[in-house]
């Protein structure tokens, strides 16, 4: 037998992991954690995150987004481990796509388990013109939405039935990462509708024709952010539900958007908008949604679907059920779990026992700044009081080297900093409110 390779109930097999971001690294961990396996993860650069892992042999690919260059080097690692079942996972939308065409229309050795549905499913889902369709059809609760089709000239006289600041971003993530422009950014804010139509003359300047959608700003910082992840069996029903309440997002231009802090918890009304999401597409596996409350209703809104384990992935490890173990039961051992007693599990699905637990890829001084919200800040107290934090890049036990815990420690400095460039949270954050009252004490009492 291979040495990386594992009996788990009679089966023997190599995690393989697509893109260099921690979102892989935390996949890798997950395979480490449920089944002592390393995982090759194949990226285009080898980033410390990566690259310093005693959990992952990393593979160079020119571009991991393009299936024609991806395809020989995932036929490679498959001849270098003959006889051995190969779980292919992406750690970003790009990278699904790029495996999906690879199996698809190149063609995978046989023994590569890639658990994604086809590229039309795929396209009906991810592409977020289709996405607000499919929510309006299901009555499923969505921001209110325009699509600017940049395959033709921006109208003097575009529409936007909704106030202004609004959300614009790209409809299709692949195309964007394959132009530039000054002030690009993952997701942009727009304050007025002149400076909007600027913007999208400019990104359709830049190369970019295909949809960018223009949605109405749901108010509030990134404490009334939401994230949810389902597990869909052969028949498109959830199976699994992990949901949690983001706290605190990265701000960075480049990774703006995604969950930095996450409390762990559970929403079954949500779960149950997912099901009838996922049931209408025919999903199978693991879909990730994006969310946010706006308060101006009550209602928590869907933004978007990713149709893999997302970036933050480790915050379901961390609640207590290893997502990775679900590919596993149902693509190798033919045994997804079961609902009932004793399961954890009810028989609609959801978890029944998921603690409140705090993923966090940041120091946890920078999370208690930025939560301001009473019933947030209850929250994160409790669970720090349990000790009950979980940072997918710490992990003592299995990543010994100094070179990489300076690595982290750079990287734990480097945030704070970000944050300060970056952050402006709605209202403040509990420092500034702080520095204000103290001046005011100093004033009135000057000893």
């Amino acid at each position: 037998m291979p040495e990386n390779a594992l009996t788990t109930q009679g089966v023997d097999f190599l995690p393989v992991v697509v893109g260099g971001d921690i979102g892989a690294y935390s996949l890798a961990r997950a395979f480490h954690e449920a089944y002592g396996l390393r995982t090759v993860v194949v990226s285009r650069l080898a980033g410390w995150v990566v690259g310093t892992s005693a959990l992952i042999d990393n593979v160079r690919c020119e571009d991991p987004f393009d299936a024609a260059k991806l395809a020989p080097v995932l036929q490679s690692i498959a001849e270098e481990h003959p006889g051995l079942p190969l779980v292919l996972l992406g750690s970003a939308d790009s990278t699904v796509k790029a495996i999906i065409e690879v199996r698809d229309e190149i063609g995978l050795d046989e023994r590569y388990i890639a658990p994604y549905v086809s590229h039309d499913t795929f396209v009906a889902a991810t592409e977020k013109q289709n996405f607000t369709r499919l929510c309006q059809g299901l009555g499923v609760d969505h921001p209110g939405t325009v699509v600017v089709d940049l395959a033709q000239e921006v109208p003097d006289d575009l529409e936007i039935p909704f106030e202004f600041p609004v959300i614009a971003k790209p409809a299709e993530v692949s195309d964007w990462k394959r132009v530039q422009f000054p002030g690009q950014s993952k997701v942009h804010t727009v304050p007025s509708r002149e400076e909007l139509l600027e913007l999208l003359r400019t990104i359709r300047e830049s190369g970019y024709r295909s949809s960018i959608i223009v949605q109405d700003r749901i108010p509030g910082d990134d404490q009334y952010m939401r994230i949810l992840t389902v597990y869909c069996d052969a028949d498109s029903r959830v199976r699994f539900g992990s949901w949690g309440r983001t706290l605190l997002e990265e701000h960075a231009p480049g990774a703006i958007g995604n969950p930095a802090a996450i409390i762990t918890g559970v929403d079954r009304e949500m779960v149950d908008q997912a099901q009838r999401l996922c049931a209408e597409l025919g999903w199978t596996g693991y879909a990730n949604f994006d969310l946010k409350y706006d308060r101006r209703d009550g209602r928590t809104k869907f933004f978007e679907l990713n149709p893999r384990l997302g970036r933050s992935n480790y915050y379901i490890t961390a609640g207590g059920h290893n997502p990775v173990t679900w590919y596993v039961d149902e693509h190798l051992r033919n045994a997804l779990p079961t609902e009932g007693p004793g399961s954890g599990i009810g028989e609609d699905g959801i978890i029944q026992d998921q603690p409140e637990v705090l993923y966090t890829v940041v120091p946890t001084a920078l999370v208690r700044r930025y939560t301001t919200q009473p019933e947030a800040r209850a929250q994160l107290r409790r669970v720090l009081k349990a000790r009950r934090v979980r940072n997918p890049l710490h992990y003592p036990e299995a990543e010994t080297q100094p070179k990489r815990r300076g690595y982290a420690l750079a990287a734990a400095a480097n945030f704070v900093l970000k944050f300060q460039r970056h952050y402006r949270p709605e209202g403040g954050d509990r420092l500034s409110r702080l520095v204000p009252r103290r001046a005011r004490r100093t004033e009135q009492d000057p000893s």
